[in-house]
């Protein structure tokens, strides 16, 4: 829920803090590599294109989101996977649970620094089976960038190799767009 028109879509009020989820290291692959699907008749498999940064220098207790960028790598795309069922009806509150099968967080296959980018305006869209599912750009972002390095900082030690997605717009205004 980091984006603005995401929240609406989802008829939710935009979260007054970040939302905050963990997916295990083994989540995380290649742009073209093999998902396995989670087994089970009540899968729900569901997709979300997402800014991620790389981080490249610890981050902890940083004291203002102006020092965030100074510790972050690069940014890359990411596909944000989730297993609907096990994320929403059987996760007791632990949106993990849906988030963390082998592959779940497709990545790449490109890091670009900060400073060969705006990372306030770059445009993120989605395609399932050639069909177009987001569009949308980080201009819609609730938190930005450098707030989420700093709130995550106050939290946790961000460490050099740390992947953060960032959130995911909205779906795409065709039919052949609606998510689970």
């Amino acid at each position: 829920m980091n984006y603005a028109a995401h929240a609406a879509e989802s008829g939710a009020a935009p979260p007054e803090h970040p939302v905050v989820f963990f997916k295990t290291p083994n989540t995380v692959g290649g742009p073209d590599d093999d998902v396995a699907m989670p087994r089970g008749e009540n899968a729900k498999v569901d997709w979300e294109v997402e800014l991620g940064l790389v981080i490249g220098s610890t981050a902890s207790y940083l004291e203002s989101p102006e020092q965030s960028l100074a510790h972050v790598a690069g940014f890359v795309v990411a596909d944000d996977l989730s297993e609907r069922y096990a994320q929403i009806e059987v996760s007791g509150g632990q949106w993990s649970k849906g988030k963390c099968a082998v592959g779940f967080c497709p990545t790449g296959p490109w890091l670009v620094t900060p400073d060969e980018v705006d990372h306030r305006d770059l445009r993120l869209r989605s395609w399932v089976n050639g069909d177009p599912r987001q569009d949308s750009t980080t201009k819609d972002m609730i938190f930005d960038v450098e707030f989420l390095v700093w709130h995550l900082s106050q939290h946790m030690t961000l460490e050099p190799g740390d992947l953060v997605i960032t959130g995911t717009p909205q779906a795409s205004a065709s039919p052949a767009a609606s998510r689970s």
